[in-house]
């Protein structure tokens, strides 16, 4: 399948905490918030969503096309994603820009307070899916990005009559009300988490049954609960796969996302998609970084089949 993954590229600077946020914010004080974390240890890391999304769609076999912005300082990252089979051609370099900087301090619980500078990818809504040269994508994420570019790949995937899925997450306090409608209006899926969701639905007025008649599935991620599989009619709840140990959960969401489109490319129905999802979500949150997972296919089905039955589904795939 034809996968344009638009979103993000970004360089990652994550820390860690030694302690929890939760003891040094006073409920009562928030009006004059103002705190600093000295963190025990930092790394940086080539990151955002298109790519962290592409990574792992690519080690289970696909070749997705990244559609984006980045800076000057992005060649050795552009190579490195080449040599994953990662299709670059469609990102634009931007001169005297910065790629995109993500800044993530995780405590012992694993919450996190970031902070994201754009960079480069203020000049998302420059491109135009109509430049895409090649064969006509089957599939585009239109994941977080600037607010613009999103507004324009919906606009744009709806008059080339393209499939899209629509992943708003961390934009959805920069985008207006009915920006978020119109991207749910027509899109093939929805995919959020269930904080995200509850915000959709606050902002918009839109109830779950609404939006599952506006898409033909929607995908609610529950954390350590799982995730919801949402169509007109019937919800399915998919489990986590229990992670090894528990390193970092910075890019697990991306991870999942992977997982599930690589499932989808492959024509398998929505549960096993979700739980193939859960399998790459839990191999990310057992290393540090939102790259820092490794593992063939073959690997993958066997820890799938650890977890859950397939019936023989996935036995062409696991051959790849």
């Amino acid at each position: 399948m034809e996968i344009v993954l638009t979103g993000s590229i970004a360089f990652d600077y994550l820390m860690k905490f030694p302690g929890y946020f939760k003891d040094h914010i006073l409920p009562d004080q928030l009006e004059c918030l103002s705190l600093s974390f000295l963190v025990e240890s930092m790394i940086r890391e080539p990151g955002g969503i298109a790519p962290n999304i592409a990574y792992t769609l690519a080690l289970l076999g696909e070749n997705p096309r990244l559609f984006a912005t980045a800076g000057e300082d992005f060649a050795e990252y552009r190579d490195e994603m080449a040599s994953f089979g990662i299709d670059t051609s469609g990102i634009r370099l931007i001169k005297g820009e910065f790629t995109a900087s993500f800044f993530a301090n995780t405590d012992k619980s694993n919450a996190q307070i970031a902070s994201f500078y754009p960079g480069a990818m203020a000049a998302a809504a420059d491109l135009s899916l109509e430049e895409l040269g090649g064969k006509r994508p089957e599939l585009v994420l239109i994941s977080p990005n600037d607010p613009r570019a999103m507004v324009r790949y919906v606009q744009e995937c709806k008059k080339l009559n393209i499939p899209y899925i629509y992943d708003p997450s961390q934009q959805i306090p920069r985008l207006t009300d009915d920006e978020i409608k119109e991207g749910i209006n027509g899109a093939l899926a929805l995919f959020v988490n269930e904080y995200e969701s509850k915000m959709i639905q606050k902002r918009t007025g839109l109830s779950t049954e609404d939006i599952i008649h506006q898409t033909q599935f929607t995908i609610v991620t529950l954390g350590h609960e799982g995730s919801m599989i949402y169509q007109q009619e019937n919800e399915t709840k998919v489990p986590v796969v229990p992670p090894r140990n528990m390193a970092d959960p910075t890019g697990v969401g991306d991870a999942f996302r992977g997982g599930f489109l690589a499932g989808y490319a492959q024509g398998w129905d929505l549960e096993t998609c979700a739980r193939m999802g859960s399998v790459t979500a839990a191999y990310c949150l057992e290393q540090d970084g939102p790259r820092g997972h490794s593992f063939t296919p073959a690997e993958v089905v066997e820890r799938y089949r650890q977890n859950f039955d397939d019936h023989d589904l996935l036995d062409e795939f696991m051959k790849s």
